[in-house]
């Protein structure tokens, strides 16, 4: 089991490039030296989302001058590299290869081993950056991108699946009824800029599954009643645009919130940990926050610049599955990348709950 070494990782699944580098050492958490991002948002505005062949070409403009910006601000050369990380999936399949190949072309190069992270692993373990890291066993609401989950961990390496959407996701939700609205893109983060001038209670929209007795997760619906109560608004909705913002983002936070009560009562924990882009919005934290308060529930969240995609949790990812024993690196330098990708696969595939 490798305990000392410095581990590059390079994330290049979607719109985002991340670079970072991580130092582990034997007997204590891996430690963040440095880290550079380069968001496309302004780039994908134009389109209204993301274009996977234009996202695969800035990737490799950027992947290299952000890995050596990284390396400055570390102090460290190429050659101080035990081991470098990328993402493997899920994601853009040209946007993965990517990374991937400067990943393995870095490695065989150097002579150093690589390793394939998995995207939502690297959320699901980046509060380990934060200034307070949870601890084993808890419970984790994954709400990135297109995924919702809710997962009991263990250990790294050892999940187990609580529940899921069916259908849409979380962050999609917000995106989706954003576009809806004419908030441009981003939608989620516009969307609930907006939703802070609005009342939340102007709109009974639905909240779907809240009541179902189970850990899953249903966000269609609400997406179908946002645009009908816009079109009964008609002309009027230019002026109603806040509430119905504020009203769509409080029946996704109540969502969540109420299915993370669910999961850490049905497993008897008392942490919870929240991950990916939709752990950003902040009238979710705060309604985590109070809820799990009153229970006596520990609540962890990534830092705000680390809960998009970035380097820094696919090298932390990848540190803490190396010193956990859980996966090697390899000098094997051929390559795959796996754009759907289920994060059960890297633990047994049992459905608990």
């Amino acid at each position: 089991m490798v305990h000392n070494f410095l581990m590059l990782g390079i994330e290049s699944s979607c719109d985002e490039t991340g670079v970072a580098l991580v130092k582990a050492q034997a007997g204590h958490r891996p430690v963040l030296c440095a880290q550079a991002l380069h968001s496309q948002i302004e780039m994908h505005q134009a389109y209204g989302g993301v274009v996977p062949e234009l996202a695969s070409r800035d990737h490799i403009r950027r992947v290299l001058p952000l890995t050596r910006r990284v390396l400055a601000n570390a102090g460290a050369s190429l050659a101080d590299l035990d081991v470098v990380a990328f993402t493997r999936g899920p994601g853009l399949a040209g946007a993965l290869l990517v990374g991937a190949g400067v990943a393995c072309a870095l490695g065989a190069a150097l002579g150093k081993p690589v390793m394939g992270v998995h995207h939502l692993e690297g959320h699901l373990l980046s509060p380990f950056l934060s200034a307070d890291p949870p601890e084993f066993p808890f419970v984790a609401l994954l709400v990135s991108g297109g995924h919702t989950q809710l997962m009991r961990v263990d250990a790294v390496g050892r999940y187990a699946l609580l529940g899921e959407t069916i259908d849409d996701a979380a962050g999609e939700a917000f995106d989706k009824t954003a576009k809806l609205m004419g908030l441009g893109y981003p939608g989620g983060p516009a969307l609930a800029r907006l939703a802070e001038q609005g009342d939340a209670a102007a709109f009974a929209l639905p909240r779907p599954l809240l009541h179902s007795g189970n850990h899953d997760f249903s966000f269609a619906g609400l997406k179908t009643a946002v645009l009908t109560q816009a079109k009964k608004l008609g002309e009027g909705l230019a002026e109603r645009k806040a509430d119905l913002a504020a009203s769509t983002q409080a029946a996704i936070v109540e969502v969540l919130v109420k299915k993370s009560l669910g999961a850490l009562q049905a497993t008897g924990l008392t942490r919870l940990v929240v991950a990916g882009g939709v752990g950003a919005n902040r009238q979710l934290r705060l309604a985590l926050d109070n809820a799990c308060r009153q229970r006596g529930v520990r609540v962890h969240y990534p830092e705000f610049d680390l809960c998009t995609d970035n380097g820094a949790m696919i090298a932390m990812a990848a540190a803490m599955r190396l010193q956990a024993g859980v996966q090697a690196a390899t000098t094997a330098y051929a390559f795959d990348v796996k754009p759907r990708w289920p994060l059960a696969d890297l633990a047994a595939p049992a459905r608990v709950g």
